[in-house]
């Protein structure tokens, strides 16, 4: 019997982690609270391993979750990618791991920021993700979002994780004013 493991458990364990940062956002009613893990599993290694997380605000100056987990990720050194994945190659860079990369995002990535900055779905694809998990779209509270339109656009794999977008809802608005 081959050692296995359930997609789907795997897929939501990473997006109640990616919940986990969101938990840690400052609230605010003008921004949602996002969470984000970004795994690898490339050369040769099964199971993926968090190379980084992040959440809204985390970083200075108004940053997203995806935006700020990039920020981290290609922070690592090689050594410390190698730690992370002892398969990859001695050269390995943090470009060539995100080529193999999945992002777990509690919303959808940004397609506009009314800051101004990079939105986070061109982030991603510039960074040539390999697929993004998300667990709810983006409400139109402050922007029309199609953040999952431009990555599939872009030829990055979008997967809709069902069963929490309530939740991640619900974390996302923490600190909004209840209209009802």
């Amino acid at each position: 019997m081959s050692s296995t493991f359930d997609d789907d458990d795997v897929h939501l364990h990473f997006l109640r982690l990616a919940l986990d940062e969101a938990r840690m956002c400052e609230p605010t009613p003008t921004a949602f609270c996002v969470g984000c893990i970004l795994t690898a599993s490339p050369f040769g290694s099964s199971a993926p391993v968090i190379i980084a997380r992040g959440y809204s605000r985390e970083l200075p100056g108004n940053t997203h979750a995806e935006a700020n987990a990039l920020t981290k990720a290609r922070r690592l050194s090689t050594d410390e990618i190698r730690e992370l994945l002892p398969h990859a190659p001695a050269d390995v860079t943090t470009e060539d791991v995100l080529k193999h990369a999945d992002v777990y995002t509690t919303m959808e990535p940004c397609s506009v920021r009314t800051s101004g900055l990079a939105p986070c779905a061109d982030a991603l694809i510039a960074a040539k993700i390999r697929r993004c998990f998300i667990g709810v779209g983006e409400p139109d509270d402050f922007v029309q979002c199609e953040g999952a339109r431009k990555l599939t656009d872009a030829g990055i794999e979008v997967i809709w994780v069902k069963g929490i977008e309530q939740e991640c809802l619900m974390v996302a608005r923490r600190g909004h004013h209840s209209d009802s």
